[in-house]
C-alpha cells in the first residue's frame, strides 16, 4: 500500500454521535478519544491524517448551566490534540406549539453541522488530501456529498461509521461500506482522566461522566 493509498480522515458528527451514546444510556463513554476511536476503526497499514470534529456549543443558561460547563471541558480535552480539529455550528432558537392544547415553548435547535461536514469532506475530497474517509454519522443528509464526491473521484472510498443505534439505508447504499461502532471500541478509546493543556492547565473528566 503506497502512502497516498492509505491516508484516512475522519469526520465526526459530535451531535449524532452523542445522541447514539445517550440512548444506551453510555454517559461513561461521553469522555470520548476521537483520534484513538478513529484509529481503530482503520485497516493495517493505513494512516490517520487528520480528524474533523463538528459541534455546536451548548447554551449556558438555565438547566443546561452544568450540561454547557461539561462540554466547554470536553471540547478543550479535544483541542489539545495537534490530530483533531473542532468546527463549530450554532443554535437556533425556535418556538415549538403542541397540536393538542396550543401550547407554545421555545428549543434550541443545532445548525450547520451537516453543512459544515459536507463542506469539508468535499474539500479535502477535491484536494486529493484523503484515500479513504471515516464519516461518523448516521445523518441522512450527508448522502448527497458523497454521491457527488464519489461520482467525481472514483479513486476516494467513503466508508460510514454508525454510532449505537443510528442507521440510514441511504447512506449505507451511498458509501463503499459501513460498520458500527461496538461497545468495545468505546470503552478502549477514553481520554486519560486529566489532560494537561499546552499552556499548562490542566482539564480532568467531569465526576458525572464516570
Amino acid at each position: 500500500m503506497s502512502p497516498a493509498t492509505c491516508r484516512v480522515i475522519a469526520y465526526v458528527d459530535g451531535f449524532n454521535l452523542y445522541y447514539g451514546l445517550r440512548s444506551n444510556e453510555w454517559r461513561k463513554y461521553y469522555w470520548l478519544d476521537l483520534v484513538g476511536l478513529s484509529r481503530s476503526l482503520m485497516k493495517p497499514g493505513q494512516k490517520l491524517v487528520h480528524v474533523h470534529y463538528f459541534s455546536a456549543r451548548i447554551r449556558g443558561d438555565g438547566a443546561k448551566k452544568g450540561d454547557a460547563k461539561r462540554q466547554s471541558t470536553y471540547l478543550d480535552a479535544l483541542s489539545a490534540s495537534t490530530d483533531l480539529t473542532i468546527h463549530f455550528g450554532h443554535y437556533l432558537q425556535k418556538e415549538r406549539t403542541c397540536r393538542k392544547c396550543g401550547a407554545t415553548w421555545k428549543t434550541d435547535e443545532e445548525k450547520m453541522t451537516d453543512v459544515n461536514i459536507a463542506s469539508q469532506l468535499l474539500e479535502d475530497g477535491f484536494d486529493e488530501k484523503f484515500a479513504t474517509a471515516l464519516v461518523i454519522s448516521g445523518d441522512s443528509d450527508l448522502t448527497t456529498p458523497i454521491d457527488r464526491l464519489r461520482a467525481r473521484f472514483s479513486q476516494l472510498r467513503i466508508i460510514i461509521v454508525f454510532p449505537p443505534n443510528r442507521r440510514s439505508h441511504q447512506l449505507m447504499k451511498a458509501a463503499h461500506g459501513h460498520m458500527v461502532i461496538g461497545e468495545d471500541k468505546l470503552r478502549q478509546n477514553q481520554l486519560p482522566p486529566t489532560i494537561t493543556m499546552p499552556n499548562g492547565h490542566l482539564v480532568q473528566r467531569p465526576d458525572h461522566w464516570k
